[in-house]
Order: structure tokens, then C-alpha cells, then sequence
């Protein structure tokens, strides 16, 4: 017979009840006799207690099992005499408690030892072994050193990225939301899906501009590869204008301490798509050496030393092109992560939940839809799996923030900012901020980063202070051409540049050198037949459109989309339905941007229990 089923669990309810009316009793009895014997019972019963609890919970019998034998018996020691001392009226004296207390303590230490006992033996039976978890298809062990160690991570939370905000996606109706004044007819209504993503709750700050280009001056500039820095500063000459005194803002704007959480702006498409790529690599960084895969100290030292090309590049840590020193943690037995031989992995697979997605500019459709907020529309959302959620908006919103008066651009709630602006944008000619001791917007030029009304998602200034980049091609008609879940024109499918040979594969910053894919490979695809997809339907040989650029048309497959409006631009432009477009490789003053990240599982949310469908109970047929 198994050990652990010799030991029966006392009732818990019945061994409170039993001591509570024994305490009771003491404290109505006036006869010291009567006391004293209650008192005894008490003391033999408290004992049971103990196992009686520890039953209920194996994590405080494995707590047990780490304490010494001593420091439990002392703690009894400590319960039990101030048990005595308290109870009113008792006439014991000190000599007699404490002979009390030594008859009673040989009990306790059997009592004890003999739980040990049971504890050990209900090990021996397997009871704490792990169970792990099962292949529906094989059937063999996932995460067992004994069958492989095919490490399967379990689901978490999904964790968000520093910075950013979880947009839980849905069907709107992209475009415009007003009258087409300009008359570009560039932005017709289509109702489209975008699926669940993450992004920046604020637009990228001066200072993290900064950050970044504090790194590539110790990376780079340090190893004598100064052009990697120069490409990344920002064209502060953006401010010049042949008839305004902007020189200040030239020389100051972007590195003095007052502008720190001030937009960056000066700061090209492909400039803010190579920041991306480096948050990407600093924060998956980070989270190694917090997990103790990376060793922080040879990692800093190793990188910000002149490291150059030999950087840590998440695409490269993965594909083996780069190599580190590992933490302690990654060599112990803590180590969650094994080989086939049961040995600790010190080198994550990005299957392993350790790595994050990557930093990117959100596409033209899930910008606009994050900037919108359309979920504080929903008058009745999903608050627990039990009750549904309406599939309702209430009401169409002109900008970035809920309507709740006839004039959208002011605050109309009675109370203290009744009537102060929602955005940062520029009311009239000539008028930037408005009148001394009642300026509107208060704001000059760009404004903090966090500062204004955010919208139903919690994101800053998707209306006014700076415009931004999306990664969108901009062609007039893209929203009628492209694809109803997940819009986007920019495609271009590439593949690992292999003429290195392994080991040679990265290029001078350090990353993973990428070729466009051949068409002659691409010929028996179904689902896309050419890697240059920026034109397709509208540019290409087959379209029969054409976008003569300097001639014709300002127009080319350079033209990259920005949207939000700014402090320089009227409020017509704060509505996300509306859309401009600038060389990829030119900036402004008025012009910045925010990053966004893939969300990966359930759509509804981050949390593991999140479930991507609907799940029904199983029916049970009638006999």
C-alpha cells in the first residue's frame, strides 16, 4: 500500500469549531480547576492543526520541508506561552508553564517528525513529480529531459513591448470623414479589418532620438565608422525658413533639456525605419541579459567599445551570426531551456516567448484605425468571457477623440477646461497659440509628447503637434486597390542573402544582408508572382498607369504617406481620414513618427486565457 494513503486528513472545520468553544469556555468559567483542563485539551489539539492545514496546500508542506526542525518547534514554543499568558483569570504559575510547555513539546516534535515522515513518502509516491505536458499527435512529452527536451514554452501573457499600447483590432470604415476640400479624392470610404497590434502611446521624443544616437557614436563612430552616424542625425536645418528667425530651434530644439520629451522632427522615412530596427535589437537585448542568456557586463563593455559590425542583431543572434558571452543563469539548473540531452540551452529560439516582435512604422490602415479610438465608442464592451460585447460605434468621429459637442476641437464639459483646445494646430493665419494670458493651445511649435487629450486607446497627439510617417507607398487610389484585412502597399519580398556563406552573412551595421526574391521563383505561386510589389495595379507594366516624377506628377515609388496634421497645419488635417505624402528620404518640421509591433494570438487581448474563436461546451448526447 502507498504510504501516503495511511495518513488520514483531520477535519479542519471540526478542529476550529472544537478549540473556539474550549477558548470560550475558559473565558466564562470562573473555576480555576475547570480552566486548567480546558486549557490542557487546547494545548494537545493545537498539534493537529497543523497537518490538518498543510493538507490543504502542497506548497506550504514544501515550505515546511525547507525549515529546520528546531525553528518550528521554537515558534510552537512562542505560540503556545503566549496562548497561556493571555487567557484571563488563569492562576498557573510561571514554573508550572513552563513544565507545561516541556511535556507538551516532546509531543509536538513527534507530531512533526512523523509529518516528515508522510511528506517523504508522498514524495517517494510520485505525488510532487512534474507532469508534463503531452504531443496530441505523438503522444510523447513535451519539456522532458527524459524524451527529447522538445521545449514547448506554456502560454503567458503576452507581454507589451516598452512604450507601446495593445490596439485591440476590428472593421471601420477607412477614409475620409469630411467634406474633400483639397480636392485630392484620395481617401474614399472603404470599410476595411485590421487585426490587433501594439503602438507607441506617445510619439518618439527627442531624447530617445538622442539615445539611439548615443549608441551608434560608441558602436560605431568609436570604430571609426563615423558615416553610420552622420546618416542617422536629424536635418535640424528642417527650421529655416528664407523669412522667419528660426535659427534658434536650428541649434537648440532637439538637444537642449528643455525639448527632451519634445517630437523629434527632422527625421526621414528611411531614418525612422532604421531606428525601429535598432529599438528592436535593444530592447530583445535586454530582455536576454535580464533572463540571464546574455552576460551584461561583457555585453556592455564588448558594444559600446567599437563593437562595429559585431553588434547584437536579434535576426542575427538567431540565425547563429552572432555570438555572446551567456549569463550564469543560462549554464545552471534553473535553466528552463534544454538540449536533446537534457543539458541547459544557453542560445533562445524565438519559440521559446523570451524574444519580442519587431519594432516597425505602423501601416497607413492601423494607424488610422489607433487613431480613431473607435472602442470608447462601444457603449457596452466585453468585460468578462461570460457577457458578450455589443458590436456597435455609437458615434462617426471627425478626429482622434470622442465627439461630445458641436465643436470638435475644444474641451465643452463644464469644468475647468471647458473650452481649452484638444490638439496642437494652428486655429488661423497668423494665429500658432493665440492671445497673452489666454493662449489656446499653448503651444508655439511641437508640444510634450504627452501633453493633450488622449484618445480611446490612450495614445497622445494622433490629432496635431507633429504629423507622421507610416510605411505606406502613397498612391492616390490604394484604398480601393489593395486588400480589405491588414491594407498595405510597400511590399517587397525578400530573402537571406546567402553569396556570403555562412558565418559572412551581415553587413556593416551588423544586420542580416536581405536580396529581393527572383520572379523566375516566383512563377507557380498562387498568392503573389513578383517580389517588387510597391506598383502593383498601379504603376506596373500591367496597369497601364504610369507616374512620370518632376514631369507629370510629384508621384513615385519613393512617395511615402504621413498622416495626423501638426502645429503648423489647420484643423482639417487633424482628421486621420486625411493623407499627404513626402519623399522617403526627405523630413520637415512639422514631421515625425511612432513605432508599432505585431500582436501574436488571441485578437481580444494579451492575456493567455484569451481565446482566438468561440469556444462551446462539449454536448452530451441523450441515452
Amino acid at each position: 500500500m502507498c504510504p501516503c494513503l495511511i495518513y488520514k486528513k483531520p477535519t479542519i472545520q471540526h478542529l476550529k469549531f472544537s478549540i473556539q468553544n474550549k477558548a470560550s469556555s475558559v473565558s466564562r468559567s470562573n473555576n480555576p480547576t475547570h480552566k486548567s483542563l480546558i486549557l490542557q485539551q487546547i494545548i494537545r489539539e493545537l498539534p493537529l492543526i497543523l497537518p490538518a492545514i498543510l493538507t490543504l496546500n502542497w506548497l506550504k508542506i514544501r515550505l515546511l520541508i525547507t525549515l529546520s526542525l528546531k525553528s518550528c518547534v521554537l515558534s510552537l514554543v512562542e505560540i503556545l506561552y503566549i496562548r497561556i499568558r493571555v487567557i484571563n483569570g488563569f492562576p498557573t504559575k510561571p514554573y508550572s508553564i513552563f513544565n507545561l510547555l516541556k511535556m507538551q513539546l516532546l509531543k509536538t516534535t513527534r507530531n512533526l517528525v512523523w509529518l516528515l515522515a508522510v511528506t517523504g513518502a508522498m514524495a517517494s509516491c510520485n505525488v510532487f513529480k512534474k507532469k508534463h505536458d503531452k504531443s496530441t499527435a505523438t503522444g510523447w512529452n513535451y519539456n522532458d529531459k527524459e524524451q527529447g527536451s522538445f521545449y514547448v514554452a506554456k502560454p503567458k501573457d503576452i507581454k507589451t513591448a516598452p512604450g507601446l499600447v495593445f490596439v485591440q483590432g476590428g472593421t471601420f470604415t477607412m477614409g475620409a470623414t469630411q467634406e474633400d476640400v483639397m480636392g485630392d479624392w484620395n481617401n474614399t470610404q472603404r470599410r476595411i479589418t485590421v487585426n490587433s497590434f501594439f503602438i507607441d502611446k506617445t510619439e518618439v521624443a527627442n531624447v530617445h532620438y538622442r539615445e539611439y544616437l548615443y549608441w551608434l557614436q560608441n558602436v560605431f563612430g568609436t570604430a571609426g565608422m563615423d558615416s553610420i552616424v552622420d546618416q542617422a542625425k536629424p536635418d535640424t536645418l528642417v527650421w529655416r525658413s528664407e523669412l522667419a528667425f528660426n535659427e534658434p530651434y536650428v541649434e537648440y530644439y532637439f538637444r537642449h533639456p528643455s525639448y527632451n520629451y519634445y517630437p523629434v522632427v527632422g527625421v526621414s522615412w528611411k531614418q525612422a525605419t532604421d531606428y525601429c530596427i535598432w529599438r528592436t535589437d535593444r530592447v530583445n537585448e535586454l530582455a536576454l541579459v535580464n533572463k540571464g542568456y546574455l552576460d551584461k557586463k561583457s555585453q556592455i563593455k564588448k558594444e559600446l567599445n567599437g563593437a562595429g559590425q559585431d553588434n547584437f542583431n536579434t535576426k542575427a543572434y538567431l540565425m547563429d551570426e552572432y555570438q555572446a558571452v551567456p549569463g550564469r543563469e543560462a549554464a545552471s539548473k534553473k535553466n528552463p531551456l534544454r538540449d536533446a540531452q537534457g543539458r541547459p540551452r544557453t542560445k533562445v529560439a524565438f519559440e521559446d516567448g523570451i524574444l519580442y516582435g519587431d519594432y516597425r512604422l505602423p501601416t497607413e490602415a492601423e494607424w488610422e484605425y489607433a487613431a480613431y479610438g473607435y472602442i470608447a465608442e462601444n457603449p457596452q464592451k466585453k468585460q468578462k468571457k461570460s457577457k458578450r460585447g455589443e458590436e456597435l460605434i455609437a458615434n462617426k468621429q471627425i478626429y482622434s477623440w470622442k465627439n461630445n459637442g458641436y465643436d470638435n476641437s475644444r474641451y465643452v464639459q463644464k469644468g475647468a477646461y471647458q473650452g481649452a483646445f484638444l490638439a496642437n494646430f494652428k486655429r488661423g493665419a497668423g494665429d500658432n497659440m493665440g492671445v497673452a494670458g489666454g493662449l489656446n493651445d499653448n503651444a508655439a511649435i511641437p508640444a510634450e509628447v504627452t501633453s493633450f487629450i488622449p484618445n480611446g486607446y490612450g495614445l497622445y497627439n494622433m490629432s496635431g503637434n507633429v504629423s507622421e510617417w507610416v510605411a505606406d507607398v502613397y498612391r492616390p487610389l490604394s484604398d480601393m486597390d489593395g486588400d480589405d484585412f491588414n491594407l498595405f502597399r510597400g511590399n517587397v519580398f525578400s530573402k537571406v542573402d546567402m553569396s556570403g556563406g555562412a558565418g559572412n552573412l551581415r553587413d556593416d551595421k551588423g544586420r542580416i544582408k536581405m536580396t529581393p526574391e527572383s520572379d523566375s521563383a516566383l512563377k507557380n505561386r498562387r498568392n503573389y508572382q513578383r517580389s517588387y510589389a510597391v506598383n502593383y495595379l498601379d504603376g506596373d507594366s500591367s496597369s497601364n498607369a504610369s507616374y512620370g516624377y518632376g514631369v507629370t506628377s510629384l508621384i513615385s515609388d519613393k512617395s511615402r504617406v504621413y498622416k495626423g496634421g501638426s502645429w503648423n497645419d489647420r484643423a482639417y488635417w487633424l482628421s486621420p481620414g486625411t493623407r499627404r505624402f513626402l519623399e522617403e528620404d526627405l523630413s520637415s518640421n512639422s514631421l515625425g513618427f511612432r513605432c508599432a509591433m505585431s500582436h501574436y494570438g488571441s485578437a481580444e487581448g494579451t492575456s493567455h486565457k484569451a481565446q482566438t474563436g468561440q469556444f462551446f461546451p462539449p454536448r452530451r448526447n441523450k441515452r
